[in-house]
């Protein structure tokens, strides 16, 4: 990873942030190591933001600068979700990503979130987390067991990361964006974000609307969930990503499963995985349980990789080799689960009502049976003591710009309903954009995506409400 210029320690300075009506923080911008054509610096910012005059934290930041400086927009501040994606390496290894119209038009800004890569990560014990119990839990002993490691976890990755562990919701890097908009000099925000950086867009259009330009959510959480809509939907969602799996195989000669009845297949791998008769591919002595087999083919369905899963799950039936995954040695990790724990509170009192959700979210995952990563982080949040920093709440947009929100038909990870929920929830000041596709990420899926979204970011034109994109096939990703 891309060392750049920044503090990984907490300092003392009162009075060194910019709070109401007094001037905004500098970046003093330097050649990026390892890249000279972009530029890094830090923004330091405080780790309370309800007491700006306490500890603060540098938040690391890179530029590319507007390719046609006499056409420039301004800047587009941009973050590519997790959480715990890097946006310094966003912009420094991956500017490719936007289209040469935004990369000529706009200084291209990427930061790392408080708590994030460069920006002080949450540092966490490795010996801790190779303890983690099974996301899948199965009875009380498994769930109790899952609420004293993540009392542990939070009382190690505390003491190892200091008070700023307590402050590195969405809410809290919200603030932090309107902090780098000043320090950026631009009168207004413009943001593209995706993933999980939709709930920063969303916070910061809640909190400071006057300030908004254009902003661009790529795949929607949606906010107000609780826990059962958050199975149910994230449930929904997946089984609907492998519908357009199997039907790509049926349709696809190249398909390695090609000819088979992809569903009878497939249940007789979860079959097999549940009575312990397959293993890890190129481990025989490793077992793969149906909850890794599970999780297996979500991986696949996320870009997607439908050619790939099929390959994979074909080599999985068969017994045959596949890539060895290597151990981690390290004695400290960086992991971003408090980021995820300060933004949803999803609680579960015991291992009842967790197996009465199981068989309601069941009937809506079909093939799938559940959404992985959704109760592995239902799981890594129990026991979260309440409020979070960052509480679910149907949100509350008023008087800003339009705000464009994009969001594949067939999304596993960050489903179209969350984007018509989040839409509905904003209101009249919500535009959406559908892409009649696969996959987790709409922007450069198509001519049709990309091309509307650059025209919003750049000119605030505005597609009509409920455009939709054809699904293109995936050699014809446009940046």
């Amino acid at each position: 990873m891309l060392a750049v210029v920044s503090s990984l320690t907490i300092s003392l300075l009162p009075g060194g942030v910019a709070s109401a009506g007094t001037a905004p923080q500098t970046i003093v911008w330097a050649a990026c190591p390892g890249d000279t054509t972009a530029e890094c610096g830090t923004l330091k910012v405080p780790v309370d933001w309800d007491t700006p005059g306490g500890a603060t934290v540098d938040v690391a930041v890179a530029r590319r600068k507007a390719a046609d400086p006499a056409a420039r927009v301004g800047s587009l501040v941009v973050n590519p979700g997790g959480p715990g994606g890097s946006g310094v390496d966003f912009v420094v290894h991956g500017s490719d990503y936007f289209s040469v119209e935004l990369r000529g038009r706009f200084d291209l800004v990427g930061f790392d979130p408080r708590g994030v890569g460069r920006s002080h990560p949450v540092i966490c014990s490795a010996a801790l987390l190779r303890e983690r119990p099974h996301p899948l839990i199965d009875n009380q002993t498994d769930m109790d067991a899952w609420v004293s490691f993540n009392q542990r976890l939070r009382q190690d990755c505390r003491a190892r990361t200091g008070p700023l562990y307590d402050h590195v919701s969405s809410l809290d890097v919200a603030r932090d964006v309107e902090a780098l908009r000043a320090a950026l000099g631009d009168d207004q925000l413009t943001y593209y974000g995706v993933s999980h950086g939709t709930l920063i867009g969303q916070a910061y259009a809640e909190r400071f609307p006057g300030k908004v330009r254009a902003i661009a959510l790529d795949s929607n959480f949606d906010h107000s969930v609780n826990t059962a809509s958050y199975l149910n939907t994230t449930a929904a969602q997946t089984a609907g990503a492998f519908d357009r799996f199997v039907a790509w195989c049926a349709a696809t000669a190249s398909c390695a499963l090609h000819g088979r009845d992809i569903r009878a297949f497939w249940k007789g791998l979860l079959d097999r995985a549940d009575r312990g008769e397959l293993h890890q591919p190129g481990l025989p002595d490793v077992a793969l349980d149906a909850y890794e087999l599970v999780d297996t083919a979500f991986a696949g369905l996320y870009n997607p990789n439908w050619a790939e899963l099929a390959e994979t799950l074909a080599a999985i039936d068969a017994g045959g080799p596949g890539p060895a995954a290597s151990a981690a040695n390290d004695e400290e990790v960086k992991v971003s689960t408090p980021v995820f724990c300060q933004d949803f509170h999803l609680p579960v009192a015991d291992y009842a009502e967790y197996a009465s959700l199981l068989r309601r979210q069941e009937p809506l995952a079909r093939d799938m049976r559940y959404s992985p990563p959704a109760l592995g982080r239902i799981a890594g949040c129990l026991g979260r003591p309440a409020p979070v920093p960052n509480p679910q709440h149907r949100l509350r947009v008023d008087a800003t710009p339009p705000i464009l929100l994009a969001s594949s038909l067939h999304d596993p990870a960050t489903g179209y309903l969350w984007t018509l929920s989040t839409a509905e929830q904003i209101g009249a000041e919500a535009r959406v954009l559908t892409y009649e596709g696969s996959g987790h990420g709409v922007y450069g899926r198509s001519a049709c995506t990309a091309g509307a979204i650059y025209r919003y970011l750049i000119s605030q034109s505005v597609p009509a409400d409920g455009v939709r994109c054809p699904e293109a096939p995936p050699s014809a990703t446009v940046r």
